[in-house]
């Protein structure tokens, strides 16, 4: 397959899909819907929702906690388990786990979102307790050991190139046209080779929060990544189609929009760039995952806070006083305003929604929100009657990504089953819309609030069928998740920004909880921060 990814970032500019203009698609048979609250619920908020009425109903609580995403949740976990039970959790969505939620479809769990964890680094302590107290991992003689039944199952990944299936999602060097294939190869030694010297051990430490910031990472944190690849003579077209799928699959945009810090963190904070050859031990790049993706994860973050989980309310307006903090919030379900008082609130929500919800905003909030853009994304879940027929290579994968695509790709929900046998299942696709520059992304979060469900379905539908021609037939249902601000891009200069610094170390009543204090959006720095603030409010009320 030849498909040339800016060629249709530019038709893209016209219609959420490339290929289908001037074409009249025959009318889908199968049904679907939007899924998630209606964007107008969370725009609420910025359309003047504190014009309502006076509140009717008045409640105190021990700690408010805004947003029951990944760092909302621990940090309501961590207030619990140190014995401060009066927390109460709000959220706009109709359930708990920010960009962590589930769905189901014929009796199938899917994702909404994130899908995996990869197996974290020793020094991420924070999670490796979280995994040990689900049981997820243990230590036998020093050594981390993890539950098989949760490890992705093999085969892992592969990618559809020239209309074959290959292992890995790195273009193999002998798929590729004769003329690039030297270069090709002695690229992808040159990359592993920056990656390994890129900065000294610990610049890339996962929590952000514990790297050596050094003056060569605030370089890098000031350029975009294509820049720095192009400095670096790293060229090759295969190795930089995959290069901007591994930034757009993390941080939602290209590498003409994230950072070269950003770029080269992808790898370095992990388990490195490997290059064809490379001696990788099998359990070097591991990833947890289930059907539903990290909604496993959330529902078990969730489940002790029962009762505390208020889902369907807007926050509208924080304000702190000397001895307590206001909370103002629309109840969705309840159809009302509500007032909420407590000593202390956690926004653990994107940084330019708490801008808009605190009554007084500190100046070091305005800063870090000023250079932050949020990507927008779509998830379509797929459900199908019955396996689908595969071509020559490698074999059906949990991750299967078409080379030039438009989406990242799918994944399969029902590949961590243990059924002996191929049959229905749901495939969930994943298309981050964030783009190459600030135009596209602007212009695709437009369609993706104005385009119907039916063009979306029929552009990731398309997309697939170009491996799987038998896809549309066998389709029964197309469920869309889309996401208008789904996580923080890493820009240049947006990780290195003393703003963030600040408010990770805010005094007073409120405190800042979420991913976008370390500047970009994964499970690993959404848990650090919930939690780490968690432990200052339990520091402060015991002194």
């Amino acid at each position: 397959m030849k498909l040339d990814r800016r060629g249709w970032l530019a038709g893209a500019a016209a219609l959420p899909f490339a290929g289908l203009a001037g074409c009249r698609p025959a009318r889908a048979a199968y049904g679907g819907e939007w899924l998630g609250a209606e964007h107008e619920r969370g725009h609420r908020l910025r359309d003047g929702g504190r014009t309502l009425p006076e509140p009717l109903v008045h409640r105190r609580a021990g700690v408010l906690v805004i947003g029951a995403g990944i760092a909302g949740l621990a940090c309501a976990r961590t207030l619990a388990r140190a014995g401060i039970d009066d927390v109460h959790v709000f959220d706009l969505e109709d359930s708990a786990g920010g960009n962590s939620r589930g769905h189901h479809m014929g009796g199938m769990a899917c994702p909404l979102g994130a899908h995996y964890l990869p197996v974290p680094n020793e020094d991420a302590v924070e999670l490796v307790e979280l995994l040990e107290s689900l049981g997820l991992r243990r230590t036998e003689h020093g050594r981390p050991v993890y539950d098989e039944r949760h490890l992705c199952h093999s085969p892992q990944e592969r990618l559809y190139l020239d209309g074959h299936w290959h292992d890995g999602l790195l273009p193999p060097v002998e798929a590729l046209p004769e003329v690039q294939r030297a270069a090709t190869r002695d690229q992808y030694r040159r990359f592993a080779d920056l990656v390994a010297r890129v900065g000294p051990p610990g610049s890339f430490a996962m929590p952000t929060a514990r790297a050596a910031w050094t003056p060569a990472m605030q370089a890098l944190d000031g350029q975009t990544f294509a820049r720095w690849l192009d400095e670096q003579g790293v060229t090759a077209p295969a190795l930089r189609w995959y290069l901007d799928y591994c930034c757009r699959d993390d941080y939602g945009a290209g590498a003409k929009q994230v950072s070269a810090w950003a770029g080269l963190h992808y790898f370095a904070s992990r388990h490195g760039f490997h290059a064809p050859g490379d001696d990788v031990h099998p359990h070097d790049e591991g990833v947890l995952t289930w059907p539903e993706g990290n909604a496993w994860l959330a529902q078990r973050l969730a489940e002790p806070l029962s009762g505390r989980v208020h889902d369907g309310c807007i926050a509208l307006a924080l304000e702190e006083a000397r001895h307590e903090v206001v909370l103002d919030l629309w109840n969705d379900k309840a159809r009302r305003t509500e007032r909420w008082v407590a000593p202390q609130a956690v926004l653990a929500i994107p940084l330019f929604i708490a801008r808009r919800v605190l009554r007084t905003p500190p100046a070091a909030l305005a800063a870090a929100v000023a250079p932050m853009r949020h990507a927008p994304w779509l998830v379509a879940n797929l459900q199908l009657e019955a396996a689908l027929h595969d071509v020559p290579g490698a074999p059906p994968s949990w991750d299967n990504v078409i080379y030039g695509g438009p989406t990242l790709g799918y994944v399969d929900a029902m590949h961590q089953s243990t059924r002996p046998y191929a049959g229905p299942t749901v495939l969930t696709a994943y298309w981050a819309l964030g783009g190459d520059d600030e135009t596209q992304l602007l212009a695709q979060r437009r369609r993706l609030l104005e385009q119907p469900w039916a063009a979306w379905t029929q552009a990731v539908v398309q997309n697939l069928a170009t491996a799987h021609p038998d896809l549309p037939g066998k389709l029964l249902r197309v469920d869309l998740m889309r996401y208008g601000h789904a996580m923080s891009i890493p820009r240049p200069g947006v990780r290195g920004h003393p703003a963030l610094a600040a408010l990770t170390q805010a005094r007073g009543r409120v405190h800042f909880a979420h991913a976008d204090l370390s500047g970009y959006s994964v499970f690993e720095e959404a848990f650090f921060h919930g939690q780490a603030t968690a432990l200052r409010i339990v520091a402060a009320t015991r002194k």
